[in-house]
């Protein structure tokens, strides 16, 4: 993608295009590979485990619905159709917000938290088996600083309000101690 003598600026650096490609390809196969061992293992697609783990990790289980959007980078419309299935499933509740009436909260049920505490072990496993044990652990921090950086670079340019600070580290996915 190198540019021509005097021609417009590239789209993306050779570099830059390649990078891109690598970065697709394990965000598109990751997503699917994830969302078939949750579903085998724990009955639970990866839109439901990313619900869940959103809520578990929130004061109270509880979040407004837009602060829970925000959270797992979803348009508000898509949250809710499937917080409606999720609820038919007894996994979350939807009820007037605890802070301000006219906002809806979303609050995980026992059902729920139970449903995410067993499928995270096994989710767990997952992915180190297919994200960290073929990654060199010297390449570990510079990865999450990459990835920090590519992260504050969508929050600054993207349309979604800023989510706010996960509360704590869920169970299962923190290694034994």
């Amino acid at each position: 993608m190198a540019r021509p003598a005097g021609g417009p600026e590239p789209l993306l650096t050779d570099e830059q295009q390649e990078t891109w490609f690598a970065f697709m390809r394990v965000v598109l196969r990751l997503t699917h590979e994830m969302n078939s061992q949750l579903q085998r293992d724990s009955d639970l697609s990866l839109p439901d485990y990313d619900v869940l783990n959103a809520l578990a990790d929130s004061p109270g289980g509880r979040l407004q619905l837009t602060a829970l959007a925000a959270r797992i980078g979803w348009e508000r419309s898509r949250l809710s159709h499937h917080l409606q299935r999720m609820s038919d499933r007894g996994m979350v509740d939807r009820c007037p917000s605890a802070t301000d009436r006219r906002a809806t909260d979303t609050v995980l049920t026992d059902a729920g938290r139970a449903a995410q505490a067993a499928a995270a072990p096994g989710h767990a496993a997952f992915v180190r088996q297919v994200f960290f044990d073929g990654l060199d652990p010297a390449l570990l921090t510079p990865l999450r600083s990459a990835l920090e950086q590519v992260h504050e670079q969508v929050l600054a340019h993207g349309t979604l309000p800023r989510p706010g600070v996960p509360q704590r580290r869920l169970p299962g996915l923190t290694p034994p101690t």
